[in-house]
This record gives C-alpha cells, structure tokens and sequence, in this order.
C-alpha cells in the first residue's frame, strides 16, 4: 500500500472541509487536511487564505474524486 498522498480538491474554510473529509471517510477513505494557518488565525474562509486542501492516498484518489463529483451534483441527496 502506497503512502504516497495526492491533492483531490479543496474546500471553502474549514467548515465544508470537514465535511468533505467526513463524506469520504464514511466511505473508507482517509483524508489529511491542509490549510493556511493564517486563515484560521483570522477567520478568512475565502480567497487563498480560506482554501483547505484534501489529501488522499494515492490508490483511493480516484475514488476519493469520484464522491465529491457526485456529491457536488447533488448525487448525495438521491439517496
């Protein structure tokens, strides 16, 4: 198993990150976060201060993509 980690999309703030994080971890999927601390400090969620990156290992990548295609399409609300 690759440990290798790869950049699947971003977030707006830390709220949707987590989000997005527990989305694809209830589907087996583990996600590090990344984010500009200065960000937070002041409370930005927009702009370049306000992204949060999520990182998966490389194998569920495509996996990883594929949920937050479907769950930004509005798959997610189809039940």
């Amino acid at each position: 198993m690759s440990e290798t980690l790869v950049l699947i999309g971003t977030a707006s703030g830390m709220v949707e990150g987590q989000i997005l994080r527990g989305l694809l971890e209830a589907q087996g999927i583990a996600v590090v976060l990344s984010h500009e601390s200065a960000g937070t400090a002041i409370g930005l969620t927009a702009g370049p201060l306000g992204l949060v990156e999520l990182w998966v290992r490389s194998e569920q990548a495509q996996q990883a993509r594929r949920i937050l295609e479907e769950y930004r399409a509005g798959a997610a609300d189809e039940g």
